[in-house]
């Protein structure tokens, strides 16, 4: 399987000829000053156009990954749509001995995840043991590197008995997995992993993991009912898959992890606990059944749960075929659609497979652009209405209409701000936070057409009023009123919607409002507007535990 991904795209232009014009700030533009507002009995309605083209959002889209001493990141990091990154985490850096406490997970995960919150990144962690067993042809840590976080190799805790196993297939194995103090040991390594990253702001969904090559829940397997193992054509109880492992890991993880979503390798697994998925073979005919159709059967779970993956190119099927990177996946029409409809029936949120990828290749520019507009949530703002005037400390209604355009919900309850902001300067004067709004219940359609590309099911038009009132002091005059969504983490924008009405810093203004003072106008000039894509000062805030 594919183990080096990173993630990254960039903007390419989908719109049509006068939307892509309104991107750019030249008043002669013949459409740089379309007035997109109307005024009706006091009401300012404003009916944004969307901003067509793909573009950075936290926690979506084409997720990273990096081996720390292989891959080293690149100077134009982060790549263009680079918001989520996988960390495959070792046992035995987070703990190396039973007594060593949460404290040392901290400490590990602050050393690899130096400089996200300043870039607006998130992770997925993967906690692991095994990166590939030595009988696959797996080789020691630091072998090709000396790197001291080198992913290879078997991470043991250096106090727990190492796997013995027999040439024998049919031969339970003892140590290591299989060792009877494992089961104990790991529900007690989950505690630690939860009280470390349940509420850590850097973490986006925790992957399972911990469990065969990769953490991806083979070699051993879960249970040993389902599929035939990969090393030996029958299962054997103690040598292939671990008896009990399946409680205590599905109570483990959903006692310890309250906040994070978690995600585990195969749908068969786990049936008994709501659970997210990485589907690490994305898209292979190979894993039609044993992928594909089973994350299918497992109906709407995808509503409160994460569905992601990553498209690996170098075995199989797409191998064979002559694909050698993801730009050749994506270049082959049937491949790239099979890719948009699996995305789209599945709802899935993110895929890595990018780590190599070259984004001067326009072609591939293009095509990874197109997937990224449709892969996880995407708010288009159908109208936003709010008064031509306001008086300091009186209540006034705001209201505004979402709907998801994309393949899967935003998974958290971020904060929606309505703001004034100086329309000159882009000075924040004033802001509050709506109580009403739920972003997570903002879903996408459901039941995929392939022949129509369309969800049969179309998404819903989300809409949301509510009284508001300007609680300070701020001097008479015009304002630009706008909307964002903040990461609770600092409580700074973040989230944005697919508008052209953007300013950097990650705020939407609609258009212009009177406090205390009548307006002459409400729209603003398109020609005002920031380039979403291009505004990388977005950031949140941690503070490190220890």
């Amino acid at each position: 399987m594919l183990k080096h991904l990173v993630k990254h795209l960039a903007f390419v232009l989908v719109a049509i000829a006068a939307f892509s014009a309104c991107g750019q700030k030249e008043d002669n533009n013949p459409v740089a000053n379309l007035d997109t507002a109307t005024v009706e009995n006091g009401v300012v309605t404003i009916k944004p156009f969307e901003y067509y083209n793909a573009f950075r959002n936290p926690m979506k889209g084409w997720r990273e990954f990096f081996g720390p001493g292989v891959d080293p990141k690149r100077p134009e990091y982060p790549y263009p749509y680079g918001t989520i990154i996988k960390e495959y985490m070792q046992w035995n850096m987070m703990e190396n001995v039973e007594s060593d406490g949460v404290d040392k997970v901290i400490a590990y995960s602050d050393h690899r995840w130096r400089g996200m919150p300043e870039k607006n990144i998130k992770v997925i962690p993967r906690p692991f043991i095994i990166w590939m067993e030595p009988y696959e042809g797996g080789y020691a840590k630091n072998t090709y590197t000396s790197h001291p976080d080198d992913l290879n190799g078997w991470h043991w805790p250096s106090d727990f008995p190492p796997e013995v196993r027999s040439n024998d297939n049919n031969t339970p194995s003892t140590g290591g997995y299989f060792d009877p103090t494992f089961l104990d040991r790991m529900e007690k390594l989950v505690k630690k992993l939860g009280e470390a990253w349940d509420n850590d702001p850097r973490v986006a969904y925790v992957e399972m993991g911990l469990i065969g090559e990769w953490g991806e829940h083979h070699d051993p397997s879960i249970r040993g009912d389902m599929w035939a193992p990969h090393t030996q054509p029958n299962h054997v109880a103690g040598r292939t898959w671990i008896p009990g492992v399946e409680k205590v890991l599905g109570d483990a993880f959903t006692k310890y992890f309250k906040n994070k979503k978690v995600m585990v390798r195969y749908a068969y697994d786990f049936q008994d606990y709501n659970f997210g998925y990485y589907w690490d073979s994305f898209a292979y005919e190979e894993e039609q059944e044993r992928g594909y159709n089973w994350y299918m059967r497992r109906g709407d779970f995808w509503k409160n749960q994460v569905m992601g993956g990553e498209i690996t190119w170098n075995y199989g099927s797409f191998y064979n075929e002559g694909c050698r990177s993801l730009e050749d996946v994506l270049a082959n029409d049937k491949r790239r659609q099979t890719v948009i409809d699996q995305v789209r029936a599945l709802h899935v949120n993110h895929l890595g497979g990018v780590t190599w990828a070259k984004w001067d290749n326009q072609n591939f520019y293009a095509n990874a652009s197109n997937i990224q507009k449709i892969m996880g949530y995407r708010f288009v703002i159908k109208q936003f209405s709010y008064p031509e005037k306001v008086e300091i400390g009186k209540p006034f209604d705001v209201s505004f209409s979402v709907v998801n355009t994309g393949s899967s919900p935003f998974y958290y309850d971020w904060p929606v701000e309505i703001s004034l902001i100086t329309a000159d300067s882009h000075v924040v004067v004033w802001s509050t936070t709506l109580s009403s709004p739920r972003i997570s219940q903002w879903m996408p359609g459901d039941n995929w057409d392939t022949a129509t590309q369309s969800y049969k099911i179309p998404a819903e038009v989300n809409t949301i009023k509510e009284s508001i009132t300007i609680d300070k002091q701020i001097p008479a005059g015009q304002y630009a009123i706008a909307i964002s969504v903040l990461d609770p983490a600092g409580m700074v924008p973040s989230l944005r919607f697919a508008a052209f009405n953007y300013w950097n810093g990650g705020r939407h203004p609609m258009g212009l409002i009177g406090v205390g003072a009548d307006c002459s106008s409400h729209g603003l000039k398109m020609s005002s507007f920031d380039d979403i894509q291009k505004d990388q000062s977005l950031y949140y805030v941690y503070e490190s535990k220890n």
